[in-house]
């Protein structure tokens, strides 16, 4: 069997939709006559009649119903692909490139990702796991697009801003043997006299201005003996029992030894998960900025 002709294939599904070979040419702007060729071809490639005609009305036969349902997918797959040549060919990125911690790659996260690629699936996601402070370097030097920071921090550089996006809980990662580890709810004050394993204040400077923040609130300054650039290192020290931790909950799903915070001076231990990008981008990524945070004004 030879293959199909784009244009073939059009003129199929133009006649199977309109049921008239005259309001099928009328909509491809084109002849009657040529039009009736191209369907015949297709009939004596495929070996089967695809139309049942008469002086009244044109019909699918049942090869032709289970043709079009195929030949519909192909030609929005071939569309697609025009299209992306053509972005490509024009000089439009077609790719994302996109940072975020995998320490606390959460399910809403893995969400945001789904639903951009349902909208866009010619578009590249290219995911980086770099900490946050890299991040923000890397979106200033143009080789990331949009970086999961989480925590806003005090500065940031020229041209580059922040989008919050979504908020987590706190937790308290203790070691098995701690006498709080099976309390429903720990105080942070009650960790006062703890020694703190810590993530490095060069690998999220916000995150730690934050805890220390929420510790001087209530009276202590943390005892930190022992510090890793990375969550997961963290929680896995305060399983070794190397000391106690404050960390995001999504790491509890790694260790299972997170105690859910009591609020700090009526004041949930919560933080805000923000995304840097730069002030002018490329109009894809303005789409999927559009996606994580659906009530983005900068669209």
């Amino acid at each position: 069997m030879d293959d199909f002709s784009f244009r073939e294939l059009e003129c199929f599904l133009a006649v199977a939709a309109e049921l008239s070979f005259t309001r099928a040419a009328k909509l491809l702007h084109m002849a009657q006559p040529p039009l009736s060729r191209h369907i015949k071809n297709m009939e004596e490639k495929l070996g089967t009649p695809l139309f049942v005609r008469s002086n009244r009305q044109v019909e699918l036969t049942k090869a032709g119903e289970v043709f079009r349902e195929e030949a519909r997918d192909i030609l929005i797959h071939l569309r697609r692909a025009a299209q992306a040549a053509k972005r490509v060919a024009g000089g439009e990125i077609d790719q994302i490139e996109i940072g975020f911690v995998s320490a606390v790659l959460s399910e809403e996260l893995v969400r945001v990702f789904s639903r951009f690629r349902k909208r866009h699936p010619e578009v590249q996601l290219n995911l980086k796991d770099r900490l946050p402070a890299d991040q923000i370097a890397s979106i200033e030097k143009g080789e990331l697009d949009i970086g999961f920071i989480g925590i806003v921090p005090e500065s940031l550089p020229s041209g580059i801003v922040t989008t919050e996006w979504r908020a987590e809980d706190l937790m308290a990662f203790l070691p098995p043997a701690h006498p709080l580890s099976g309390a429903e709810r720990v105080k942070i004050a009650d960790l006062g006299d703890e020694p703190f394993v810590m993530i490095s204040a060069s690998a999220a400077p916000a995150f730690v201005s934050h805890l220390h923040g929420l510790c001087r609130e209530v009276g202590f300054r943390p005892r930190v003996i022992q510090e890793a650039s990375r969550a997961q290192a963290v929680a896995a020290m305060t399983v070794a029992g190397s000391g106690v931790a404050i960390l995001p909950a999504a790491l509890n799903r790694l260790t299972g030894n997170g105690v859910p915070l009591v609020e700090a001076r009526n004041r949930k231990s919560r933080i805000t998960h923000a995304v840097a990008h730069r002030v002018e981008m490329k109009p894809m990524v303005r789409e999927f900025l559009g996606v994580v945070a659906p009530k983005w004004k900068g669209r």
